[in-house]
């Protein structure tokens, strides 16, 4: 992936997406290759230590800490200041939904603010490289949508995203490239015009994936 990228890996589910996810962010650990992120290997290093060293990680299941307040959930991952930095006012700017509810415990959330607020406590470690595990799975087209428009904003920040999904549609609006994986190898990689171009394609991997973006 080039700085500033956007990268999708699609593919069914049991194909490897978040295994590879979790692999960069080295919960778990290969036992052969390299995971090179700004030119480090990262295999072997501690867990906290690549996310110090700019990989955040937004997982499938979005663990935010239920019983702290919104904005208590954003301060307790907070590395750094400055310019260049995630602040509190800067988060609400690309998330204002959360704003209202800074005082709410998170566990009161909806899921789509749940999403949100697991985005936004990432960015709070100014990652420069986030890895988004299928951010829509669960949500309401309309939720989808609003998240949607959220997450491209990040764009504009100049972040490299690497996106793990289903949902197709969702995925072509947000990034440049594509990879699909099946059984833990990658079978395609290219554009959506690409992909669009090949049914045979799309229906060989990515038939579930494909019938459930249709209904977003």
């Amino acid at each position: 992936m080039r700085a500033g990228e956007a990268v999708c890996l699609l593919g069914r589910n049991g194909a490897g997406k978040s295994t590879t996810l979790k692999t960069i962010i080295q919960f778990v650990v290969p036992t052969q290759g390299q995971v090179r992120v700004n030119g480090r290997d990262l295999v072997g290093r501690p867990t906290h230590e690549v996310m110090l060293g700019g990989v955040g990680y937004v997982p499938e299941e979005r663990r935010i800490f239920p019983k702290l307040s919104v904005e208590e959930n954003l301060r307790v991952t907070r590395t750094g200041a400055g310019d260049g930095h995630w602040s509190l006012d800067r988060i609400y700017e690309v998330f204002p939904g959360l704003y209202p509810h800074r005082r709410q415990p998170g566990g009161t959330l909806s899921g789509g603010q749940q999403q949100m607020l697991a985005i936004a406590r990432t960015l709070m470690g100014n990652p420069s490289l986030l890895l988004l595990d299928e951010p829509s799975e669960g949500l309401a087209p309309l939720v989808v949508q609003d998240l949607l428009r959220q997450i491209a904003q990040l764009r504009e920040q100049k972040l490299t995203v690497l996106l793990s999904e289903q949902n197709l549609r969702f995925a072509e609006a947000l990034c440049d490239r594509v990879y699909i994986i099946d059984k833990g190898a990658i079978q395609f990689t290219g554009t959506f015009t690409e992909l669009r171009a090949d049914p045979d394609l799309r229906q060989r991997y990515l038939a579930v994936g494909a019938s459930r973006a249709g209904r977003t």
